[in-house]
């Protein structure tokens, strides 16, 4: 299944609003499209339900980050920013409660399960949230503040922060830690702190990992799995952390999902093994298996990964049919056997996608869906979601999904065709 997937990706907070009691009053008012507009877990598992995706051939739902996140905001210099896409993590043991909570996420992956889908949760491990008066630093020892990433080679790749204050998680420290103490303040608050101290006791006894700081993530993460039974990992910034760290990542979610299968033995019809796709930024699949940062090759496919993000397709997308099918053919069965891709023609973070008019949305989908290999969907690429919204920077890709305008005979028409 995971080799030729039909993966729909959605913006948790921009795709349907299913429980209008979480929804988050800005304490400033967010620059446009860059607060939280409403959408959470509960609006996911109604389109489930309603049978939204299977209409639309999906087997795969990934969804945006929903561990806890800041609640302060920045400026990012396109003005001022909420965490509502999930990528600035501010606790990993828990759910951020403006999508929902651990109930509606069990809901939800039941009730795609109940249908065949499978569930992709998007993950970081690369850095933190911002720091803000409300949202404490990470220490020292935890996390690096500068210098900023330059890439002129692996280590400015790896060893920097992404931006200015996004602290860095310190993967390639040998140096082990202690929990912060604002994450043991933060959970004593909440009457969780020795259930969690407990846990992390017994992971680090079970796995004899060292407590250096990405192994404590990954002891996070991967509860996702076997509480919920989560399918697989979208990977965020893979490039940016040692390539070490998504082997053991990989491992631990194996032994996570075998868990959880031990305890929900009917819950899939069909079991597959657990699927793990990096976002390794400008990896092109005509390279084969190989990433070149200059003065190191990384092959990310024998460190977990069963796909990478494939971000020349939306180029290819250019090509004749006959030329686009036999080169995917080639390298699937070539450099690429026993591993797949997921190709893609829009995304929430790429400014340049193939079709950013929405002119040519028949022909996006038979050259996305029939091309060999595993298809993204970008939430809205199937009605004709504008990608171009009066908005700075990456919030132009992010309004809200367009479900009035599917009642439209010609986006109706467009979304036909996708199904099909």
């Amino acid at each position: 299944m995971w080799e030729n997937a039909t993966v729909y990706f959605l913006m948790t907070d921009r795709f349907n609003n299913g429980d209008k009691r979480n929804d988050f009053k800005h304490p400033i008012n967010p620059a446009p499209f860059r607060g939280f507009m409403g959408g959470d877990i509960k609006g996911i598992t109604s389109k489930i339900e309603e049978g939204y995706f299977q209409k639309l051939g999906v087997n795969a739902i990934w969804m945006t980050p929903l561990v806890e996140n800041i609640y302060s905001s920045v400026d990012e210099g396109t003005g001022t920013s909420y965490g509502f896409h999930g990528y600035w993590t501010k606790d990993w043991s828990t759910i951020d409660k403006r999508l929902g909570n651990n109930k509606d996420i069990s809901k939800m992956v039941k009730s795609a399960h109940k249908r065949g889908i499978r569930v992709i949760m998007d993950v970081v491990i690369n850095h933190t949230g911002p720091v803000t008066p409300k949202d404490t630093k990470w220490p020292d020892d935890w996390v690096r503040t500068e210098p900023n990433c330059t890439y002129k080679d692996y280590k400015t790749t790896t060893e920097c922060t992404l931006v200015k204050n996004l602290p860095d998680i310190r993967t390639e420290s040998l140096t082990e830690v202690n929990l912060p103490q604002h994450l043991i303040d933060k959970w004593k608050t909440e009457g969780r702190l020795e259930k969690e101290v407990a846990e992390l006791d017994e992971f680090f006894k079970r796995t004899n990992y060292p407590r250096r700081p990405y192994f404590y993530i990954v002891k996070w993460l991967t509860d996702l799995i076997r509480e919920f039974g989560i399918d697989g990992f979208r990977v965020d910034t893979a490039k940016h952390v040692e390539e070490e760290v998504w082997t053991i990542l990989y491992d631990e979610s194996i032994v996570a999902y075998n868990d959880w299968k031990k305890l929900n033995p009917t819950e899939l019809p069909e079991f597959k093994d657990f699927y793990m796709v990096g976002e390794v930024y400008n990896y092109n699949a005509s390279n084969g298996r190989i990433f070149n940062f200059g003065d190191k090759k990384v092959d990310y496919f024998s460190h977990g990964f069963d796909a990478l993000i494939n971000f020349e397709f939306k180029e290819d997308a250019n090509n004749g049919y006959a030329d686009l099918f036999t080169k995917y053919d080639a390298l699937l069965n070539g450099p690429l056997k026993g591993k797949t891709l997921l190709n893609y023609l829009s995304s929430h973070d790429d400014g340049n996608p193939f079709d950013k008019s929405r002119k040519k949305s028949y022909e996006s989908a038979i050259k996305l869906l029939l091309t060999q290999g595993g298809a993204q969907i970008y939430y809205g690429d199937e009605s004709e979601r504008s990608l171009n919204i009066k908005a700075e920077g990456d919030a132009s890709l992010r309004s809200f999904m367009n479900w009035d305008e599917q009642k439209n005979p010609e986006k109706a028409s467009i979304l036909a065709h996708w199904q099909k």
